[in-house]
């Protein structure tokens, strides 16, 4: 049966850290000749339909390193920027391709591509989650206090976004607890917090930064206005104030309290210099981990 990675919980908790550890050994193994190209001989399309500096690096140089053919679509230069059904596209990428990559919008886009393929789909980014930043932001994680997540304690300052979401998603996976601070009127959907803890996900949410921050071991945030929010970036700033994560913050958190952000970040906003180019900041590791992770995901997806 085909198998799709549209969220963390299309995973099971060992079928997550067997990504994970696989991630580590595609790292030690990267640029010597004992590294494997399982997918040799194979094309993964990358369909874009939103802007990508770091899924399209990763995704394009991991695809190559894997042994297959990374063809990327923008999707305004394609027949699906002038209509084309997602069904159709699904089916038409199906016959020439081993797998996709999608980065769109609306999640209901990419859960339609998905129904449709015959091939597995993969989530680049929707409006609701990002699951390959989660698989690089574990990973990091795991590099920083050891394999297992078990004790974690993950705090997210800023918007209940599709990050937001997918780290609500990965608790619920991987067993660390998560405490959330949004806003009243910018918290996480209700159903996904819900859906998380049926599941048996520590997880909470709060409005005041200072509650997530108190002990925790990875502080984590966002910018206030994404892709396509841009016009509301006044109205954030003002519903954001006093979320910032600077260094304030980062002595509330554990003495060993790391810091990630999926980038771009907005120094001054969501985040101060201090603590993004900092010696707590794992950002570029983080970053770096998008590499690994996916190639990992791939492999396990398409052989």
């Amino acid at each position: 049966m085909t198998r799709h990675f549209l969220t963390v919980s299309d995973l099971s908790r060992d079928e997550l850290f067997g990504v994970l550890d696989r991630a580590a050994e595609l790292k030690e193994l990267r640029g010597t000749p004992a590294h494997p190209q399982p997918l040799a001989g194979k094309s993964i399309a990358i369909v874009f339909e939103k802007a990508s500096t770091r899924t399209r690096l990763s995704f394009e140089v991991g695809i190559h390193e894997l042994g297959a053919q990374p063809v990327t679509l923008i999707s305004k230069d394609t027949q699906l920027g002038r209509g084309e059904p997602i069904e159709d596209t699904a089916r038409m990428l199906s016959r020439y391709v081993h797998g996709a990559v999608y980065r769109t919008f609306g999640h209901e886009r990419l859960q339609t591509l998905a129904k449709c393929a015959s091939i597995p789909v993969v989530n680049g980014l929707s409006d609701k989650f990002h699951p390959v930043q989660l698989l690089a932001d574990l990973m990091t994680i795991r590099q920083s206090f050891g394999p297992s997540l078990d004790g974690a304690r993950v705090a997210w300052v800023g918007d209940g976004n599709n990050m937001a979401h997918s780290w609500i998603v990965s608790a619920a996976v991987a067993g660390f607890d998560l405490v959330l601070a949004c806003p009243p009127e910018y918290q996480p959907d209700e159903q996904v917090v819900a859906d998380a803890k049926a599941k048996g996900a520590n997880v909470e949410v709060v409005e005041r930064p200072e509650e997530a921050l108190e002990g925790a071991t990875v502080v984590t945030t966002d910018v206030w206005a994404s892709m396509g929010q841009e016009a509301e970036h006044f109205e954030r700033e003002q519903a954001f104030a006093g979320f910032i994560v600077d260094d304030a913050s980062m002595k509330r958190a554990s003495d060993e309290a790391i810091f990630l952000h999926c980038l771009p970040a907005h120094r001054g906003e969501e985040v101060s210099a201090s603590v993004i180019d900092g010696p707590q900041s794992r950002v570029w590791d983080e970053a770096e981990n998008r590499l690994h992770t996916q190639k990992a995901l791939l492999e396990w997806l398409v052989t």
